[in-house]
């Protein structure tokens, strides 16, 4: 049997059944790592919406250098909404139903702005400024929480580079930015508002207590690894069952 095994036909077929056992392995391994990684930002995340709610305009001069280190942070400030720039984000759903998120530029009391994701509209509501949206106040402060400018995905769809845009993919400031007559704050907020069915519905806030899919992901790359390496062995010794 030693010697059959020796045959080059069996040789390159271990060695090709070891390597792919080994990328899977690999692969489990590495979704291991992700989900570590996911931990972690969980940790954090859940650590910065947990502080005490602060001043926008000084938290964002503190963290200038470091944005990352105010993510997800709980802010308030002032201002004037401009509805006749806002923008709608697509694929937005909310209980099943798709829809966008109405992103409108708020302008500060020192002529500064930032964007605010004010919340979800059904697909109806599909022009700018929305028509039937409840206008947010403008008396009092406006409070919600800090969000990164999103960054497309390799596989993720393209905004117009250049033009006005209605809808956008994603929040991507610095494009938004290019269709104001203004410059924008580098991050920008959700706003935080009492749950209501009136439009547009606030946004629920982020929960940290998600690992994501990563360790079942991780589990199944084993278990082909395993699968794989135990299978390639009762074939092999049926056919050298076989042909003894």
């Amino acid at each position: 049997m030693l010697r059959r095994l020796l045959q080059p036909k069996w040789i390159i077929a271990t060695l090709a059944v070891i390597l792919l056992a080994a990328l899977f392995t690999t692969l489990g391994f590495w979704q291991l790592n992700r989900l570590d990684e996911q931990r972690a930002q969980n940790a954090v995340g859940d650590q910065q919406m947990g502080e005490p709610r602060e001043d926008f305009d000084e938290l964002l001069s503190w963290a200038e250098a470091d944005l990352g280190a105010i993510e997800y942070r709980r802010v308030s400030t002032a201002g004037v909404f401009d509805i006749h720039n806002e923008v709608l984000v697509r694929s937005q759903v909310y209980r099943g139903t798709a829809g966008f998120h109405v992103v409108t530029p708020l302008i500060k009391e020192d002529a500064s702005a930032v964007l605010v994701n004010r919340g979800w509209v059904p697909l109806t509501m599909d022009d700018v400024p929305v028509a039937g949206a409840i206008p947010v106040p403008v008396e009092g402060p406006v409070e919600g929480w800090i969000e990164l400018s999103q960054v497309r995905p390799p596989l993720g769809p393209r905004d117009s580079p250049e033009g006005g845009l209605v809808a956008v993919s994603r929040i991507d400031i610095d494009r938004i930015e290019q269709q104001l007559g203004y410059p924008l704050d580098p991050v920008y907020l959700v706003l935080e508002a009492p749950s209501s069915d009136d439009l547009p519905v606030p946004l629920s806030m982020p929960e940290f207590d998600e690992d994501g899919p990563h360790l079942a992901y991780a589990i199944q790359w084993f278990g082909f690894a395993l699968v794989l390496l135990i299978g390639y062995i009762f074939f092999v010794r049926k056919q050298l069952g076989q042909s003894g």
